[in-house]
């Protein structure tokens, strides 16, 4: 018996995708899903996920979390809630892997930047531009560009979009359009992200000793778990404490998260990925919890994301993103050749795909290939 034959019926069945847009033959040894799973994790972009910001830059630390450790974890956290609630875990784990493959280098920091710098050029969203990666910018292929992924794995990483970019998207913008959802799997890849970063971003807090232990004890979350954990260990301290405290918030999220899931579910009558369409948010917290994570952010926001030490990393990555996109717009001569925009088009036309061929180029770096370009176009010792 298949794993498939196993999953609700209200899950996504790789035989009933709605396909690729370009049609391929079947695999005879994988669904199209572990396809899709497989061919992101052989990406050029996914391994630049390994020296992209998380919140802290990677010459920071060797064990703070990058991009890559985050999506890992996202997709673990991801395929266990799956698992329970008999839905598809490899799109799940398709869809976390892919995520955050269109980031720019310096997380939050560079995408607010690269998206200023875009403002008269249409912007730039992430999730789009994750999209955008897996349907044009990777080269693996001979038959097609990007990676030819399915219907359901694109619209599970195109997880936020405006409207009017959505309007230029086709049938994979459409939800946006008609205020529908996606699959219970995307649902849930995105709740496994938020439950991944805020549980991470407090370990990496603590490590990096911007965030203390007495700090912590004014989240009733982490204080009420860590209450219990000495209960089962008497005079337990250090990491040891912090990681069974972690365990144990990261478990009450995914249970929380199961249960009520199942309740919508079932309050809902869901009986078809149609009726997951059509219905409201399905995968969710309980209104408790829900409250308990948004306590965690913002104390996250306020003590970490915020800290002085943070904000002088990020002003210099606004920085840079800021110079290398202009120096790139003034003189496109500074770009690698498939990066200058040499096609007919008007004047403006033609300003805007030289953009976004720049913001394409700043996406992909890494953080330190983007201080590396940096230093060679504003340093004279450089080459």
């Amino acid at each position: 018996m298949s794993l498939e034959a196993l999953l609700a019926p209200y899950a996504a069945h790789s035989a009933q995708s709605r396909g690729r847009r370009i049609p391929e033959p079947d695999s005879p040894s994988r669904t199209e899903f572990q396809r899709d799973r497989d061919r992101i994790i052989h990406s050029t972009a996914f391994r630049r996920l390994e020296y992209k910001t998380q919140v802290f830059v990677n010459h920071e630390g060797d064990l703070f979390r990058t991009r890559l450790t985050h999506s890992i974890e996202v997709a673990q956290i991801g395929r266990s809630i799956a698992r329970n609630l008999q839905l598809n875990e490899d799109l799940v784990e398709a869809i976390s892997l892919a995520h955050d493959l269109g980031h720019t280098p310096f997380g939050h920091a560079g995408q607010d930047a690269l998206n200023a710098c875009m403002k008269d050029y249409g912007g730039f969203e992430h999730n789009m531009q994750s999209l955008r990666v897996v349907d044009q910018l990777e080269e693996r292929y001979g038959a097609f560009d990007g990676l030819n992924l399915t219907f359901e794995t694109r619209e599970g990483v195109l997880k936020h979009c405006s409207l009017t970019n959505a309007r230029k998207l086709g049938e994979i913008g459409l939800r946006f359009i008609e205020k529908k959802q996606p699959t219970l799997e995307a649902q849930l890849a995105n709740l496994a992200d938020e439950i991944a970063y805020n549980n991470h971003d407090i370990d990496d807090g603590l490590r990096s000793g911007l965030l203390s232990i007495a700090q912590l004890h004014e989240i009733d979350f982490y204080a009420r778990h860590l209450k219990k954990v000495e209960a089962v260990y008497p005079g337990i301290s250090g990491r040891r404490a912090i990681n069974e405290t972690l365990r144990r918030m990261i478990n009450a999220l995914i249970m929380d998260l199961i249960e009520q899931s199942q309740s919508h579910i079932r309050e809902a009558g869901i009986k078809t990925v149609e009726d997951v369409r059509n219905a409201p948010p399905l995968i969710a917290f309980s209104k408790a919890m829900r409250n308990e994570a948004a306590q965690l952010k913002r104390f996250l926001h306020v003590n970490l994301y915020q800290h002085y030490q943070v904000n002088r990393m990020t002003s210099k990555a606004r920085r840079i993103v800021q110079e290398l996109f202009h120096a790139f717009m003034n003189e496109p001569r500074l770009l690698p050749p498939d990066y200058q925009f040499e096609g007919a088009a008007g004047a403006s036309d033609a300003a805007i795909r030289q953009a976004r061929l720049v913001a394409d180029y700043i996406a992909g770096m890494t953080d330190r290939y983007a201080m590396r370009e940096h230093r060679r176009l504003f340093m004279i010792e450089e080459t």
